[in-house]
């Protein structure tokens, strides 16, 4: 007889990676399956923002944002070498938001969620400020607030990695093609092969309305799918502050340092009708993050400066908001009910900065149901792979790595200590030189880190390195990415 896991969780996200993390660490017997890679989906096209969401403030979303501002403290403690600080500009706009609105905005903002660790607001004058320099001189005056940036597809990752190492089993590109219930199991047939288990959790995102009905469950909630676009630009400044940038059509735009070389732009909000598997920026959207930009900044940009782009589309709960950046950001968690057997749990909903609330959540609704999770929850105090230092000590992990690795140059350092924490080690190990890491694919992308990648952290493509794990394919060039893809196997 095949084994019987506790639970399945089908959907390799941040959802389903924080799920498959929590259960695990509670004793669970856990199997996740992805039909791609871990965060191919939406997960690896946010912002890259761990934030409370200020804009949600203005669609009274207190609640949202006193849960997000809570969590973004938890995620930074828990993963201090992908999550850091940064400081927002927001310039005050002729005919839009007044600016006594917005210091009000700002001062809820610093205090709905507690006493946090970041900096509060302060009042800047951009005709003195460095932040100033790069925008058209009508902008005298703004604000400047705290949020967070994360790396979310290494976020995933490494909620996937940690469950791994609690016991979990981790199945990417394992489509499931059906599910039934026989009394109180639940049989799985994903990849050609068939699963049991005694419950499953719905983590499939913008097909979480499409997974309930294959496994022969209605839709709890309806999913509103809603496409959010970004484009990346040569930088359009020379500083670590990023933008907020107030629309005419009473959105906001995000402008914020990337990668060292570039700015990202974004992001858009709209109705996503089409397919999921291949989803892109439109030519309209990019068009209107170029003029989203261009209002503010005194060196234009247009389609033709884009360097790379890259489009998700989120899974909101469809509350009959008209236009798609009012649809709210919260989250719904459904229990199937007892009477039908073997339970399924759906997630519906969210965003990534309170993923692992979500996930909590939803395990402590399941132990109703099974009785192994009913552990105390613990992760957010238990650290994430290579996150096992002080929330304020990334400048002393740069240090270690600069002692122990002198031939890294600093991009090198700040890249690798952001992206593994302690556990660069693991793949540098005892190197002397870049020769001792053996091929270099360029842009300082070795082959002992494809390696471990491919090894520890279920990278299979080309694809899966260079947008995934790193973001080095948007400082390689065609042949050096060729070059990996040859190496990986096509």
């Amino acid at each position: 007889m095949s084994e019987i896991f506790d639970l399945i969780i089908i959907g390799g996200g941040v959802n389903g990676a924080g799920v498959a993390r929590d259960a695990a660490g509670r004793g669970a017997k856990v199997l996740l399956l992805e039909k791609g890679d871990l965060a191919s989906g939406t997960s690896s096209k946010s912002t890259k923002l761990v934030h409370g969401g200020l804009r949600y403030l203005e669609y009274y979303e207190f609640a949202l944002v006193r849960e997000a501002l809570g969590e973004r403290e938890t995620v930074w403690q828990i993963a201090p070498h992908i999550v850091w600080p940064m400081r927002f500009i927001l310039p005050v706009t002729d005919g839009m938001r007044p600016r006594w609105m917005l210091r009000a905005g700002l001062f809820l903002y610093d205090h709905i969620g507690g006493k946090g660790r970041l900096k509060n607001t302060s009042s800047v004058n951009l005709k003195k400020h460095a932040a100033g320099a790069p925008l058209e001189k009508r902008y005298k005056r703004g604000f400047e607030y705290s949020d967070g940036w994360v790396d979310d597809a290494r976020l995933v990752v490494l909620n996937a990695l940690d469950a791994a190492e609690r016991g979990a089993e981790i199945r990417t590109r394992t489509l499931v093609t059906s599910a039934r219930r026989d009394g109180d199991i639940w049989h799985v047939e994903a990849g050609g092969e068939t699963f049991q288990a005694r419950a499953i959790v719905n983590a499939a995102g913008p097909e979480a309305d499409d997974l309930a009905r294959l496994v022969g469950e209605q839709p709890a909630y309806g999913i509103r799918r809603v496409r959010g676009s970004h484009i990346v630009v040569p930088k359009l400044f020379d500083h670590d502050r990023a933008y907020i940038l107030q629309q005419p059509d009473t959105r906001i735009c995000f402008a914020i340092p990337w990668e060292n070389d570039f700015t990202l732009i974004g992001t858009t909000d709209a109705d996503h009708a089409g397919s999921l598997d291949d989803v892109q920026a439109s030519d309209e959207e990019m068009r209107y993050l170029c003029d989203a930009a261009n209002r503010y900044f005194e060196q234009d940009v247009t389609p033709d400066d884009v360097v790379h782009t890259y489009a998700g589309v989120r899974a909101l709960v469809d509350d009959g908001s008209g236009r798609p950046e009012a649809a709210t950001r919260g989250y719904k968690i459904a229990l199937s009910d007892p009477s039908r057997g073997a339970p399924i749990l759906g997630i519906y909903g969210g965003k990534i900065t309170s993923y692992r609330h979500v996930a909590e959540d939803a395990v402590d609704k399941l132990a109703e149901r099974l009785p192994v999770l009913k552990g105390e929850s613990w992760t957010g105090k238990e650290p994430l792979p290579g996150g096992e230092f002080k929330y304020t000590a990334q400048p002393i992990l740069f240090d270690v790595l600069r002692e122990d690795y002198p031939f890294l140059s600093e991009t090198d350092v700040v890249r690798i200590g952001r992206a593994y924490g302690t556990r660069a080690g693991d793949w540098l190990g005892e190197a002397k030189s870049w020769d001792d890491l053996g091929r270099n694919f360029g842009a300082g992308l070795s082959e002992a880190e494809v390696d471990y990648l491919r090894r520890v952290e279920w990278a299979q493509t080309a694809d899966d390195v260079l947008w995934r794990r790193t973001k080095q394919g948007v400082h390689m060039s065609e042949a050096e990415q060729a070059s990996l893809r040859e190496f990986m196997g096509g």
